[in-house]
């Protein structure tokens, strides 16, 4: 039993109140459609990928607790669409599994990085398993972050990051279980600013003379 926003009920009961049923899924696919934007979402068990496959969707997303479920893995690769999977909860081996499981029938693979705590604390983020991950598996890897703040999501850009997911809320005093570790719309707004121009900022790691500084070294040098 559980105390919900719709009194106290058991928790498959409060699980039935808060899942979107399919008129609620033909709206968002309309209502994206209308922006336009893309939708997707997890899947977490067979039915819930046949349900899903009969969108037009840019991408499936794997949740970390599902993972290391082989049958369900490979039968959403097999879809044929990208594959969106997260790494939370993953021993290496774990994450090798599923990554060959993937590659058996679908090459378009972005992996996520990630700490299935909600909020996760700050020293076991580990961000440096981001070009680990990259050198390991040479594929696309992205972040999924569940801290509070927008450093770490920031640094993890930095670090090779190229897909990122964030939870959003309206308020962090909404009722709900993810609601701390989730960030504001204008949190959100800001992260985009912040990370939007950080490709540029790292550069080539190749060393020149840059354009702005050509009339700058000829008038100090001569």
């Amino acid at each position: 039993m559980r105390e919900t926003p719709w009194g106290t009920m058991t928790y498959l009961d409060y699980k039935y109140e808060v899942e979107f049923g399919k008129d609620d899924y033909d709206y968002i696919s309309r209502y994206c459609a209308e922006k336009p934007v893309d939708w997707s979402a997890s899947v977490w068990d067979l039915d819930s990928l046949k349900f899903l496959a009969d969108y037009d969707l840019p991408f499936i997303k794997i949740p970390s607790a599902m993972t290391t479920n082989e049958l369900l893995v490979s039968e959403t690769a097999k879809v044929g669409v990208p594959i969106i999977m997260s790494t939370g909860m993953c021993e290496l081996k774990e994450v090798d599994d599923a990554v060959n499981n993937v590659l058996k029938y679908n090459s378009n693979l972005v992996l996520m990085h990630t700490n299935s705590s909600y909020p996760t604390p700050r020293d076991e983020i580990n961000l440096n398993l981001i070009p680990f991950l990259k050198e390991r598996y040479n594929c696309p890897i992205g972040y999924s972050g569940h801290e509070e703040d927008l450093e770490p999501t920031v640094i993890a850009v930095a670090l090779g990051a190229t897909v990122v997911e964030r939870h959003i809320t309206l308020s962090h005093d909404m009722w709900g279980t993810d609601q701390k570790s989730s960030l504001e719309v204008m949190a959100m707004d800001m992260l985009h600013k912040r990370v939007k121009d950080i490709s540029k900022i790292m550069g080539t790691a190749e060393k020149t003379v840059t354009p702005s500084e050509v009339a700058i070294r000829k008038k100090l040098r001569g």
